[in-house]
Parts: structure tokens; sequence; C-alpha cells
């Protein structure tokens, strides 16, 4: 089940001396090689180097309400800073001169414990572990960048684990509506219970088990939808076109996610979908594009439609089977440093090519589908592409835990950047559902046929 279809690679090089300021906490570690991907986290040891180490989540994780009978008493212990410890922490241009880690938060910190130890009703339920998780998360929350995730040691290993291809849920890619702030589904695996029940592709999940899910992190939404194999997770869900909500109970089984489908059409064309990059996807692709060149294909419809991303190092691996010589894509980081991921045109694709896309074609897919656009070297039959035009870093960290943080934007070969824009079809093509779901007919896929058909000839 992808999460978000994060353009992602792990981190292999903060090692060294250009290490960026702020990872040489006791809580950043060289990460152990692991499939450059993306996703999730479970319990690790806490790490008990109070202070800093322990306020490191902090201002923005928690939020006291105001206490009816004790206001005065919190008004006074929480903002009682002296003029001349302000005075000391302000810069010329009236910000804070310190990080947010200074002797103000940490007095506000300590306030805020007494204050909940003093008075919460029902500390019985006070669970001081999820309370700093909150606070590591509620850091990060506060980037207002939905692509930047704090990871629970939990969490990071269902990532990890999503990466090889295989979990136990219910066969459905979700990605994160952020109008709605809901958990969209974006792609059902066929043969799976998602396919079974009769989930669609761009149905909302409006509440798991009863519980409304709105706001949640899509990690958070994931779990709760994944679980114990041969349960059943009943979800609420709101389709376009429906009068009411519609309720489905989905059995959750071992889903081993192709991420690479194939086939060969009657008058010589091959078709390939490629439904997310993971690190199963490089060798998938392979074996794919070698039975279309070996079928002696005429032509070939690339489908990325609903392809939410994943793996920056495997969509360039699958686009130096594609393009001619040149670049593929570059990032830049704030600092105006460049990566750059090229191709030496060995393999470069001889035949017609169609690429199918669609709004939820995201991230990595948009890299490949830009790449072939730019070249000239394929048409794109759809609608416009989602537009995330960034790239996140996984960081782990020594107690279990992982960052993934956003920390370039990057490039097309021609130097478009398509965040929050996307890319356009070169042949506009709107996905009738009703059609499909009603008949079968995958109008889309037709219009590439017709097209592909035209070019060979």
């Amino acid at each position: 089940m992808n999460q978000n279809g994060d353009n992602n690679y792990y981190n292999n090089d903060y090692g060294q001396g250009n290490a960026n300021q702020g990872m040489n906490s006791p809580y950043y570690q060289q990460p152990a090689p692991i499939p450059p991907q993306y996703h999730a986290p479970s319990p690790g040891g806490q790490n008990n180097k109070g202070g800093g180490i322990f306020l490191l989540g902090l201002l923005v994780g928690v939020i006291l309400m105001t206490l009816v009978g004790g206001c005065a008493y919190v008004g006074t212990r929480l903002y009682h800073l002296s003029d001349e410890r302000r005075v000391k922490t302000t810069t010329a241009d009236g910000s804070s001169g310190d990080g947010i880690i200074n002797d103000d938060s940490i007095e506000k910190l300590e306030a805020l414990e007494e204050v909940i130890d003093e008075y919460y009703y029902n500390d019985e339920d006070i669970d001081t572990d999820a309370m700093m998780e909150g606070m590591y998360a509620g850091l990060v929350d506060s980037l207002g960048d939905p692509y930047s995730v704090y990871y629970t040691a939990e969490e990071w290993q269902e990532l990890i684990q999503e990466t090889e291809g295989i979990y136990y849920g219910i066969g459905a890619y979700l990605q994160l509506d952020i109008t709605t702030g809901f958990a969209r589904i974006n792609g059902v695996i066929a043969n799976t219970p998602a396919e079974e029940a009769g989930l669609r592709e761009n149905d909302i999940i409006y509440m798991v088990d009863g519980e409304s899910v709105q706001g949640l992190e899509l990690s958070e939404v994931v779990s709760r939808v994944k679980g114990e194999e041969g349960t059943k997770v009943h979800l609420t869900i709101y389709r376009e076109g429906e009068s009411d909500y519609l309720e489905f109970d989905v059995e959750r089984r071992k889903i081993e996610s192709p991420t690479v489908n194939y086939e060969m059409y009657d008058n010589g064309v091959g078709y390939i979908q490629i439904t997310e990059f993971d690190d199963v996807t490089t060798e998938q692709f392979k074996e794919a594009l070698a039975v279309v060149k070996g079928s002696k294909a005429k032509g070939l419809i690339l489908d990325l439609r609903s392809n939410p991303g994943g793996s920056l190092p495997v969509v360039v691996d699958i686009a130096r089977s594609i393009l001619p010589k040149g670049m593929i894509v570059y990032t830049e980081d704030k600092y105006g440093e460049r990566d750059e991921y090229t191709c030496d045109g060995k393999n470069e694709l001889d035949i017609p090519l169609v690429v199918l896309i669609n709004g939820n074609s995201a991230s990595a897919s948009e890299i490949l589908a830009g790449a072939i656009k730019d070249y000239d070297k394929g048409t794109l039959i759809g609608t416009t592409t989602f537009g995330k035009g960034i790239v996140q870093r996984i960081l782990p960290l020594t107690d279990g835990t992982a960052l993934k943080l956003t920390i370039s934007a990057y490039y097309t070969p021609n130097g478009n950047n398509i965040h929050g824009i996307g890319i356009e079809p070169d042949i506009e093509c709107e996905f009738d559902g009703e059609t499909y779901y009603e008949n079968g007919v995958d109008n889309q896929l037709e219009r590439a046929k017709q097209e592909i058909n035209r070019m060979i000839k």
C-alpha cells in the first residue's frame, strides 16, 4: 500500500564532511544499506539524554488548553520570562537569535509538564512515550510540508517492509488528498480484497472502523487500514456521484504487490504498466521490456496512470532503458547544489512510444513522463499529472525512528519544475469511469491504441 508517492531516497552520504548542520546529534546515525525508497517505523530504545533530546520535538507538538480554574497560575508560570533574556535572544530584525531549544523553550516545557502533572484530570491515561513522540512529530508538522514526516520506530519498520513489495493489507494504493485532508484510493491491485470488495480509484476514505481519519498523516491512515492477516477492516467511503457514504468490510490478506504488468497485443504493440517505483520495480520492468523487445514489438504503450511515485534511483534506472543520451533529471537544494542524473543512450528505445498519464500520476512517474516529453521521445495521452516536483530524503535515527524531509526540487531535462503545475498531455483524454465500470472499456487505453497504430503505419 503505497502511501504518498514521494521521490525518496535513503540518506547514504550524510556521514561525509559536508554533513548538513543539525545532523550531528546523538540520534543521528549513518543508515544501514536499505533499498533506496521510502516509508515506515516501530518502538526503539529511548535515549535518556534529557534536556535537548527530550525537547527536540517541542513547542509545536503540544497544545495546552487553558484551565478554567487555574488560568492565572498558568499565565504567570508559562510566560514569566525576563526582559533581559528577551533582549539577549533577539536579533536586529526582531527574530529569535537562538534555535527552538533554548532557555525560554526549556522553561516553557517544564511549565507545561508541571501544569499537566498538577491539573490534568485523567492522569492515569497519560502516556509519556506518546507525548514525546507527539512533540517530535509536531516539530516536523510545523513545517507545513505534507511530505516531511517524523516516523515512530514502528512506522519506520512498516515503511521498510512496504518497499519490499509485500505487506498485509487490502491491496489499494493510497495518496493524501491535501484539499480535503482525507486519504484517497489512487489505485486498486487486481485480484486483491480491495478489488473483490468493489473499491475504486478516487474513492475517499472517510472513516476506518467507524473513526474519522480526516487530518491524519497518511502513514497513520495506512497503519489503520493494514493489520493482521485474516482480519477485516470496515471502511466508510465517499464516492463522487453517490448520494450517501458507502460501507465496505474488507479482509486483510498478504499482498504481493506487482508493480509492473505487461502484455502483447495481436497487432504487435506492447503494453507495460508501472503502478509505482519500488525497489522491486527495476527488475520487473526489465523483464517486461525484454518480453516486449523479444516479441519484435512495433510500438509500446507505457501506462503511468495513478502511479504515485516512489524511488528516485529506480525511476532513473528505468529511464535509462528508454531515453537518448543526456539529462534525465536534476535536483537542486536550498544552497543551489545540484545532483544530476544522466543517461548514456546505449539502450534508447527505438520504437514508437505512447505514455498514459492522469491526475494521480505523481512524483517519480512525472520525472519519467517529463523526460520523455522534453526529448519528444513519445506522445503523452490522458490528463494533467499531479504536480509534485520535490524530493524527500529518509534520515534514520539511532533510536529506531526516522525523519523524512523535503530537501530539494527536481527539474526536467529542459529545466522545468512542475511542482504545483503538473505535466500536460499532448493529447487530452478524460477517463470515462461510467463506461469502464459498466462495460469494462478503458477509453484512455483505447485512445492510446489508436495513436500508436497511427504512429506505426
